[in-house]
């Protein structure tokens, strides 16, 4: 019989193994990530955290409270080739400044 987790009940960083898709776990490890290292784009999201649409996640942290700025710019891929408006999102006041 499958273990079933309480509703509410909170997902340590230390306990969501990379295969574990589920949404809870995907928003615990990036929001992890993002308290650690202050910012992640879309392609180490997905490559390092196993988040496929880090941008739902972001959005459903949002509507949680989490202050998440959005910059997007051009980025590499793994393969070098550019990719236009790719999403870095940052945790509170690690957003960097842009000029008005």
């Amino acid at each position: 019989m499958a273990l079933k987790k309480k509703a509410g009940q909170q997902v340590s960083p230390k306990k969501t193994p990379l295969h574990d898709t589920s949404g809870d776990a995907q928003r615990t490890r990036l929001l992890a990530y993002l308290r650690e290292h202050g910012s992640i784009n879309t392609f180490e999201a997905i490559r390092l955290l196993n988040v496929l649409r880090p941008g739902a996640r972001i959005f459903e942290l949002r509507a949680r409270g989490y202050k998440i700025a959005t910059h997007l710019g051009v980025l590499k891929d793994d393969q070098g080739r550019l990719h236009h408006r790719v999403a870095t999102y940052y945790l509170g006041t690690n957003a960097p400044k842009v000029p008005a």
